[in-house]
């Protein structure tokens, strides 16, 4: 049986893809894990009081944000793996979600053939938006949204008390990088500002 060229360069370039975005998570991870700061700094009990005021807190989480920010985000990250690990059916469907994602529309080239289901072929277009229902399906009529928000509720929770608590006097704060570029809390959830990434083919 003759072997189809254009299926082994398609299954190339899918390899490929999950290759390189493998590739880039892994140095995400570790370049994000080098401004790890001692977890001895972050449980240091002699560091803890009370705060005189909500502007006091407030200086407090900020300061303590850009100290320990890696510290923070993997505090939220483990809070969520537990989550989603003691929720076996929404971590099932948040894994079916992001591979359906990852195959049908985010590794697919604009070179690739329509996707045919019983012999019907969609468009990406189509795709897409099958994918986004499913994604608000997922999300908000099944128990994935809850654990999600739950769990991101906690993790941020654990990180004010910390923040408004802590005293930063001790932390050796790096001046070249002033505080006031960090506006919000929410902003550690992005682990810092994403490299810039090749701009995507539009799909029709």
């Amino acid at each position: 049986m003759a072997s189809n060229p254009a299926a082994g360069d398609q299954k190339s370039s899918s390899t490929s893809a999950v290759g390189a975005l493998l590739s880039r998570i892994s140095q995400t991870i570790n370049s994000g894990l080098s401004d790890r700061r001692p977890w001895s700094e972050l449980a240091d009990r002699s560091g803890f009081a009370k705060p005189e005021s909500f502007s006091d807190a407030n200086h407090r989480i900020r300061k303590n944000y850009s100290y320990f920010r890696t510290n923070y985000l993997m505090i939220v990250t483990t809070v969520l793996a537990i989550s989603l690990l003691t929720n076996p059916l929404s971590l099932l469907l948040l894994s079916a979600l992001l591979a359906a994602w990852l195959f049908l529309y985010i590794f697919r080239q604009a070179s690739d053939p329509p996707i045919a289901i019983f012999g019907r072929q969609f468009s990406d277009r189509a795709v897409l938006f099958a994918l986004i229902v499913c994604t608000v399906v997922v999300l908000f009529l099944t128990s994935v949204g809850y654990v999600l928000v739950s769990a991101l509720m906690v993790g941020l929770a654990v990180v004010l008390v910390h923040g408004a608590f802590r005293v930063p006097e001790d932390l050796f704060l790096d001046e070249a990088e002033p505080i006031a570029r960090v506006p919000s809390l929410l902003s550690f959830l992005a682990g810092g500002a994403p490299a810039p990434q090749p701009p995507i083919a539009s799909r029709a």
